[in-house]
């Protein structure tokens, strides 16, 4: 137990400055529409178990890629009729092999996972609604310590997350979309919405280490910017940082930064934003829905 608390000070601290130290260079490729579903089936039957399981069960998925660490975009709804779209982006160790089971078994930091509980969510408020979740794996997260504290990978998530997103605009023009990023997954959606089409109208932080800017006011486009941060997230130790070269600006949790509030009751630790019965998943449900009354959360803070 000591050695966990120890290892989560010294992540906080190192992710804090920002030391910049290399990372594997991958090209991010711009993820398909709904076209892309036979072949990433084709793909995955071809890959053997578990995916050739996941295609049998009939999920779909936008882009599908072993290699490395593994990518995957999976698609919840009806993607090519929805008019409100959640993406979600996943923080720090994210792989293909813990696209289900979660980081070191943590169902809720399992991309798969958390987009199943928010498309759930926003059925169930919202039955009629035309939605579809995207549990976006289209890059590579950092695998831990030292290679979180840099913000390469953010800025190459960025401008895959950002190729999707343009994939969105011009096949669903009418449609609204949500980013949600989760830990440093914030990083990736806040550097994206930076130059995202006038669809994305939303951007939400859970737990989020920062967003490369000191304030909501400064990222650029004029979208919403929403944050919930849990007392008991360890995230709350990281020190905010910005110089040249060094930190990623002011956590999007942190009063100071002025992102509008969302509750976080009933959210137990780093990885429980999104779990069913918190005040959180609800929350964003009605953010991602539109469905959110500004005079009652959500104001800046």
């Amino acid at each position: 137990m000591r050695r966990r608390g120890a290892s989560r000070v010294a992540l906080a601290a190192v992710l804090g400055v920002n030391l910049v130290l290399p990372t594997r260079p991958e090209p991010v490729a711009a993820s398909g529409f709904v076209e892309a579903y036979p072949v990433t089936a084709a793909a995955m039957r071809a890959a053997g178990p578990p995916y050739a399981d996941w295609a049998a069960d009939g999920r779909r998925f936008l882009s599908f890629d072993r290699r490395g660490d593994g990518r995957a975009v999976e698609v919840l709804g009806d993607l090519a009729d929805a008019d409100r779209i959640a993406v979600l982006v996943p923080g720090v160790g994210s792989t293909l092999t813990d696209f289900d089971r979660g980081l070191g078994g943590v169902a809720g930091r399992a991309p798969a996972t958390q987009a199943r509980q928010l498309y759930r969510e926003l059925r169930a408020s919202e039955p009629a609604a035309r939605v579809a979740v995207l549990a976006w794996l289209g890059y590579d997260p950092p695998d831990g310590v030292l290679t979180a504290a840099g913000g390469l990978s953010a800025r190459r998530g960025a401008a895959g997350l950002a190729g999707l997103l343009r994939e969105l605009a011009a096949r669903r023009p009418a449609a609204t979309i949500t980013l949600v990023g989760h830990s440093y997954g914030s990083l990736v959606v806040a550097l994206a919405a930076a130059d995202a089409p006038a669809q994305v109208t939303d951007v939400v932080s859970l737990g989020g280490v920062g967003a490369g800017v000191q304030r909501a006011d400064d990222l650029p486009g004029g979208r919403r910017f929403w944050a919930a941060e849990a007392s008991t997230d360890w995230i709350r130790r990281v020190p905010p940082v910005r110089l040249p070269g060094l930190g990623f600006g002011r956590r999007p949790g942190d009063p100071s930064f002025g992102a509008r509030t969302l509750p976080a009751g009933g959210v137990t630790g780093h990885d429980g934003y999104l779990a069913p019965g918190s005040a959180t998943l609800v929350a964003v449900a009605a953010v991602v829905l539109g469905a959110v009354d500004a005079d009652r959360v959500g104001d800046p803070r």
